[in-house]
Protein backbone atom coordinates (compact mmCIF):
# COMPACT_ATOMS: atom_id res chain seq x y z
CA UNK A 1 0.00 0.00 0.00
CA UNK A 2 1.49 3.31 -1.16
CA UNK A 3 1.97 6.12 1.71
CA UNK A 4 -0.23 8.95 1.71
CA UNK A 5 1.79 12.40 1.47
CA UNK A 6 0.29 13.13 4.87
CA UNK A 7 1.46 9.66 6.34
CA UNK A 8 5.43 10.21 5.00
CA UNK A 9 5.20 13.34 6.53
CA UNK A 10 4.22 12.08 9.44
CA UNK A 11 6.87 9.05 9.54
CA UNK A 12 9.62 11.50 8.35
CA UNK A 13 8.67 13.27 11.61
CA UNK A 14 8.66 9.96 14.05
CA UNK A 15 12.06 9.11 12.14
CA UNK A 16 13.25 13.23 13.46
CA UNK A 17 11.67 12.04 16.97
CA UNK A 18 13.46 9.01 17.35
CA UNK A 19 17.07 9.92 16.23
CA UNK A 20 17.64 11.23 19.61
CA UNK A 21 16.89 7.93 20.97
CA UNK A 22 19.08 5.94 18.97
CA UNK A 23 22.24 8.38 17.83
CA UNK A 24 24.65 7.51 20.71
CA UNK A 25 24.16 3.87 20.78
CA UNK A 26 26.63 1.45 19.62
CA UNK A 27 25.85 -0.54 16.68
CA UNK A 28 25.02 -3.68 19.03
CA UNK A 29 22.45 -1.78 21.27
CA UNK A 30 21.13 0.02 18.08
CA UNK A 31 20.07 -3.55 16.56
CA UNK A 32 18.59 -4.70 20.00
CA UNK A 33 16.52 -1.47 19.87
CA UNK A 34 15.38 -2.43 16.80
CA UNK A 35 13.97 -6.07 17.01
CA UNK A 36 12.19 -4.50 20.07
CA UNK A 37 10.82 -1.83 18.18
CA UNK A 38 10.05 -3.69 15.24
CA UNK A 39 8.96 -7.16 15.92
CA UNK A 40 8.73 -8.83 12.76
CA UNK A 41 9.39 -6.15 10.61
CA UNK A 42 12.41 -5.77 9.93
CA UNK A 43 15.33 -7.70 7.87
CA UNK A 44 18.87 -6.74 7.43
CA UNK A 45 19.60 -6.78 3.78
CA UNK A 46 23.01 -8.15 3.10
CA UNK A 47 25.32 -7.22 0.35
CA UNK A 48 27.91 -9.86 1.66
CA UNK A 49 30.20 -6.89 2.23
CA UNK A 50 32.39 -6.64 5.65
CA UNK A 51 29.84 -4.03 6.92
CA UNK A 52 26.97 -6.40 6.46
CA UNK A 53 29.07 -9.46 7.51
CA UNK A 54 29.81 -7.23 10.56
CA UNK A 55 26.16 -6.61 11.19
CA UNK A 56 25.06 -10.29 10.31
CA UNK A 57 27.62 -11.45 13.33
CA UNK A 58 26.19 -9.33 16.14
CA UNK A 59 23.07 -10.67 15.30
CA UNK A 60 23.70 -13.93 15.20
CA UNK A 61 25.91 -13.66 18.42
CA UNK A 62 22.95 -12.23 20.41
CA UNK A 63 20.67 -14.12 19.17
CA UNK A 64 18.37 -11.34 17.74
CA UNK A 65 14.96 -12.12 16.02
CA UNK A 66 16.03 -10.24 12.51
CA UNK A 67 16.37 -12.31 9.32
CA UNK A 68 18.45 -11.57 6.74
CA UNK A 69 18.29 -11.70 2.83
CA UNK A 70 20.87 -10.89 0.07
CA UNK A 71 19.88 -10.16 -3.32
CA UNK A 72 21.54 -12.39 -6.48
CA UNK A 73 21.89 -10.15 -9.67
CA UNK A 74 23.55 -13.36 -11.11
CA UNK A 75 26.55 -11.79 -12.48
CA UNK A 76 28.04 -11.67 -8.68
CA UNK A 77 32.15 -13.16 -8.31
CA UNK A 78 31.94 -16.51 -7.58
CA UNK A 79 33.61 -15.50 -4.34
CA UNK A 80 30.50 -13.57 -3.34
CA UNK A 81 28.83 -16.86 -3.61
CA UNK A 82 31.85 -18.71 -1.69
CA UNK A 83 31.35 -16.46 1.02
CA UNK A 84 27.20 -16.96 1.46
CA UNK A 85 27.56 -21.06 1.58
CA UNK A 86 30.48 -19.97 3.94
CA UNK A 87 28.79 -17.27 6.41
CA UNK A 88 25.24 -19.86 6.38
CA UNK A 89 27.05 -22.97 7.60
CA UNK A 90 28.79 -20.35 9.73
CA UNK A 91 26.48 -19.13 11.60
CA UNK A 92 23.40 -22.02 10.91
CA UNK A 93 21.08 -18.81 9.22
CA UNK A 94 18.47 -19.05 6.46
CA UNK A 95 20.01 -16.39 4.31
CA UNK A 96 17.29 -15.65 2.14
CA UNK A 97 18.36 -14.69 -2.01
CA UNK A 98 16.05 -12.47 -4.37
CA UNK A 99 16.60 -12.77 -7.50
CA UNK A 100 15.73 -10.83 -10.81
CA UNK A 101 12.71 -11.83 -12.43
CA UNK A 102 14.19 -13.79 -15.55
CA UNK A 103 11.46 -12.04 -17.85
CA UNK A 104 12.47 -8.73 -17.07
CA UNK A 105 16.15 -9.69 -17.65
CA UNK A 106 15.28 -11.04 -20.92
CA UNK A 107 13.61 -7.97 -22.19
CA UNK A 108 16.26 -5.48 -20.75
CA UNK A 109 19.08 -7.88 -22.60
CA UNK A 110 17.27 -8.46 -25.77
CA UNK A 111 16.78 -4.43 -25.96
CA UNK A 112 20.03 -3.46 -25.12
CA UNK A 113 22.60 -5.74 -25.28
CA UNK A 114 23.97 -7.70 -22.44
CA UNK A 115 26.32 -5.18 -20.89
CA UNK A 116 24.12 -2.49 -21.48
CA UNK A 117 25.89 -0.49 -18.55
CA UNK A 118 28.65 0.16 -20.71
CA UNK A 119 26.79 2.42 -23.25
CA UNK A 120 25.37 5.16 -20.69
CA UNK A 121 24.40 6.16 -16.93
CA UNK A 122 20.68 5.57 -17.83
CA UNK A 123 20.95 2.02 -19.56
CA UNK A 124 23.50 1.14 -16.63
CA UNK A 125 21.22 2.52 -14.18
CA UNK A 126 18.01 0.11 -15.77
CA UNK A 127 20.50 -2.63 -15.56
CA UNK A 128 20.54 -1.98 -11.65
CA UNK A 129 17.10 -1.17 -11.39
CA UNK A 130 16.07 -5.06 -12.65
CA UNK A 131 18.78 -6.74 -11.00
CA UNK A 132 18.79 -4.84 -7.73
CA UNK A 133 16.38 -2.45 -6.75
CA UNK A 134 13.13 -4.60 -8.17
CA UNK A 135 14.05 -7.86 -6.20
CA UNK A 136 14.85 -5.40 -3.20
CA UNK A 137 11.34 -4.42 -3.65
CA UNK A 138 9.89 -7.90 -3.03
CA UNK A 139 12.48 -8.41 -0.36
CA UNK A 140 11.26 -5.09 1.41
CA UNK A 141 7.22 -6.34 1.40
CA UNK A 142 5.52 -6.02 4.53
CA UNK A 143 8.57 -5.18 6.17
CA UNK A 144 8.57 -1.82 8.37
CA UNK A 145 12.06 -1.29 8.79
CA UNK A 146 15.31 -2.22 7.30
CA UNK A 147 18.74 -2.44 8.18
CA UNK A 148 21.92 -1.31 5.80
CA UNK A 149 25.75 -1.56 5.81
CA UNK A 150 26.39 2.08 4.92
CA UNK A 151 28.62 4.16 6.85
CA UNK A 152 29.76 7.83 6.20
CA UNK A 153 33.14 7.68 4.93
CA UNK A 154 32.44 4.65 2.36
CA UNK A 155 31.82 7.63 -0.52
CA UNK A 156 30.63 11.29 -1.43
CA UNK A 157 27.00 10.43 -1.68
CA UNK A 158 26.88 8.90 1.97
CA UNK A 159 28.71 11.88 4.15
CA UNK A 160 25.28 12.75 5.96
CA UNK A 161 23.72 8.72 6.71
CA UNK A 162 22.24 9.12 10.06
CA UNK A 163 22.15 6.07 11.75
CA UNK A 164 17.83 6.12 11.64
CA UNK A 165 16.42 7.94 8.73
CA UNK A 166 13.07 7.20 6.99
CA UNK A 167 13.77 5.69 3.08
CA UNK A 168 11.00 7.65 1.58
CA UNK A 169 11.13 5.68 -2.13
CA UNK A 170 11.38 2.63 -0.14
CA UNK A 171 8.56 3.58 2.16
CA UNK A 172 9.73 2.73 5.08
CA UNK A 173 12.51 3.04 8.27
CA UNK A 174 16.68 2.45 7.61
CA UNK A 175 18.91 2.18 9.83
CA UNK A 176 22.38 2.12 9.67
CA UNK A 177 24.30 0.90 12.53
CA UNK A 178 27.76 1.75 11.51
CA UNK A 179 27.31 4.62 9.75
CA UNK A 180 29.96 6.72 11.79
CA UNK A 181 32.53 3.55 11.77
CA UNK A 182 35.76 4.16 10.31
CA UNK A 183 37.50 1.29 8.02
CA UNK A 184 40.16 1.13 10.61
CA UNK A 185 37.09 0.35 13.21
CA UNK A 186 35.36 -2.31 11.09
CA UNK A 187 37.72 -4.43 10.27
CA UNK A 188 39.87 -4.20 13.75
CA UNK A 189 35.93 -5.58 14.52
CA UNK A 190 36.26 -8.44 12.04
CA UNK A 191 39.59 -9.84 12.68
CA UNK A 192 38.57 -9.65 16.45
CA UNK A 193 35.81 -11.70 16.44
CA UNK A 194 36.81 -13.77 13.17
CA UNK A 195 34.20 -12.82 10.79
CA UNK A 196 34.65 -14.25 7.49
CA UNK A 197 34.60 -11.89 4.63
CA UNK A 198 35.16 -12.22 1.21
CA UNK A 199 38.42 -13.27 -0.59
CA UNK A 200 38.40 -10.67 -3.26
CA UNK A 201 38.86 -8.08 -0.18
CA UNK A 202 42.79 -9.26 0.22
CA UNK A 203 43.19 -8.95 -3.29
CA UNK A 204 42.37 -4.85 -3.58
CA UNK A 205 38.40 -4.75 -3.52
CA UNK A 206 37.13 -3.31 -0.50
CA UNK A 207 33.51 -2.58 -2.34
CA UNK A 208 32.48 -5.57 -4.61
CA UNK A 209 28.83 -5.94 -6.47
CA UNK A 210 28.59 -7.37 -10.04
CA UNK A 211 31.97 -8.88 -11.57
CA UNK A 212 31.24 -6.79 -14.97
CA UNK A 213 31.15 -3.81 -12.83
CA UNK A 214 33.78 -4.01 -10.10
CA UNK A 215 37.55 -3.59 -10.30
CA UNK A 216 40.51 -3.83 -7.61
CA UNK A 217 41.13 0.01 -6.67
CA UNK A 218 44.47 1.61 -7.01
CA UNK A 219 46.59 2.99 -3.92
CA UNK A 220 44.82 6.77 -2.94
CA UNK A 221 41.89 5.58 -4.42
CA UNK A 222 38.26 5.67 -2.25
CA UNK A 223 36.97 2.54 -1.55
CA UNK A 224 34.05 2.61 -3.66
CA UNK A 225 36.20 3.88 -7.01
CA UNK A 226 36.40 0.78 -8.02
CA UNK A 227 32.31 0.77 -8.89
CA UNK A 228 31.63 1.71 -12.28
CA UNK A 229 34.95 3.11 -12.27
CA UNK A 230 34.42 5.03 -15.87
CA UNK A 231 31.51 7.01 -14.07
CA UNK A 232 31.74 10.24 -12.43
CA UNK A 233 31.96 9.26 -9.30
CA UNK A 234 28.43 11.23 -7.45
CA UNK A 235 26.92 8.72 -10.01
CA UNK A 236 28.09 5.81 -8.60
CA UNK A 237 25.23 4.31 -6.70
CA UNK A 238 22.96 1.29 -7.92
CA UNK A 239 19.75 2.56 -6.85
CA UNK A 240 19.22 0.76 -3.73
CA UNK A 241 20.20 3.56 -1.56
CA UNK A 242 18.87 6.90 -2.86
CA UNK A 243 20.78 9.94 -1.70
CA UNK A 244 19.26 14.04 -1.00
Amino acid sequence: METSQAQASSLKSQASSLKPQVSSLPPEELLEWAARKYPGRIALASSLGPEDQALLHMIASRQLPIPVFTLDTGRLFEESYTLLDETRERYGLDIRVFCPESGEVEEMVREHGVNLFRTSVELRKQCCAVRKVHPLRRALSGLEAWIVGLRREQSPTRDALEPLAWDEPNELFKLAPLHDWTEARLWEYLKENDVPVNALHAQGFPSIGCACCTRAVRPGENARDGRWWWENPMQRECGLHVHR
